[in-house]
């Protein structure tokens, strides 16, 4: 087990490389710079501008410089939208808000899921089952910022007018409540669907029809035996799927107004705020890195089966 985990660090850190150097190029690939508005400086300010934070030096310079000054946990300054302000500084302050988000919405899509698909499974075949499989499906097909729309216009617009269409720094509960459901709905449908698909394949199982023989009741079946065997394809799916939510949702911050770090993000590179964009970028990445390691250790919890030290030399 730790030879393994000290691999997937390792390859963490080569991923989290590659990701910096082809952030960092191709950044700085797309045509404009912080420095350029409606009403861009004279040359002489924008010289000076790119020298007082080292743009003018070669783009190799410039990487190496960002990489030396992030191994010593320096994530540089904004250039433009919070002018001078410690990136790292920004991304404490408005992670919390999308982690918020994300957390409300995955918890919600985690028991839904995993609930609707054990009774679809449990129904195969019959009305509650196809009906589930046509509500799942369309959730899975429709995408989020449709679905942020048609909520924003029944529940916050035209029709019923009853809760808030975005959400300050300092709104109610209710605020929460269409960013968290639109940001957990394709979570749940697919989760169910996965769910439904690893429950019948269970059921269908020697142990199963054992349990049923001894006069097992059947909830107890299906939550403590069929269930769990059921979740490990699930976890795969939820593990990656966490950090993506948790780091928030870039068009549901974007549609609800939500102050979190993904509307931040799409900022950033709107105003082109190379810190900003290479501190996020770094960050949601190894958040997602260290997020698939655990989602591995949890294979080993939810079946002991599992040897995660195979393939590790």
């Amino acid at each position: 087990m730790i030879k393994y985990i000290i691999k997937r660090v390792v390859m963490g850190l080569v991923a989290l490389f590659v990701v910096s150097i082809l952030t960092f190029f191709l950044m700085n690939l797309v045509p404009g710079g912080p420095f350029m508005s409606e009403k861009p400086p004279s040359p002489a300010v924008q010289a000076m501008m790119e020298e007082k934070y080292g743009l003018n030096k070669p783009l190799t310079e410039q990487y190496v410089t960002w990489l030396t000054d992030l191994l010593k946990g320096d994530f540089g300054v904004s250039y433009r939208m919070q002018k001078n302000r410690p990136v790292l500084t920004i991304i404490k302050e408005m992670f919390p808000t999308s982690a918020k988000v994300g957390a409300i919405a995955m918890g919600w899509a985690i028991v839904a899921g995993i609930a609707l698909g054990c009774v679809a499974a449990y129904k195969r075949g019959k009305l509650t089952d196809s009906i589930l499989r046509v509500v799942t499906t369309s959730g899975v097909a429709l995408p989020t910022f449709v679905t942020a729309s048609i909520l924003l216009v029944v529940f916050a617009g035209g029709v019923w007018n009853i809760l808030p269409s975005i959400v300050g720094t300092s709104s109610s509960w209710k605020a929460y409540i269409l960013p968290c459901f639109t940001l957990g709905l394709n979570p749940m449908c697919n989760i169910a669907r996965y769910t439904r698909s690893a429950m019948l394949d269970s059921l269908g199982q020697d142990y199963i029809r054992t349990a049923y023989a001894k006069g097992l009741a059947t909830p107890f079946i299906i939550f403590k035996h069929a269930l769990r065997n059921a979740l490990i394809p699930v976890v795969s799916y939820v593990g990656p799927l966490i950090a993506g939510i948790l780091s928030g949702g870039f068009v549901v911050e974007t549609v609800f107004n939500v102050p979190g770090l993904g509307r931040y993000f799409v900022q950033s590179i709107n105003n082109r705020d190379y810190p900003i964009i290479m501190g996020t970028t770094i960050f949601l990445s190894a958040f997602v890195i260290a997020m698939n390691l655990i989602v591995d250790i949890l294979y080993r919890v939810i079946d002991p089966r599992i040897d995660l030290s195979k393939g590790v030399e």
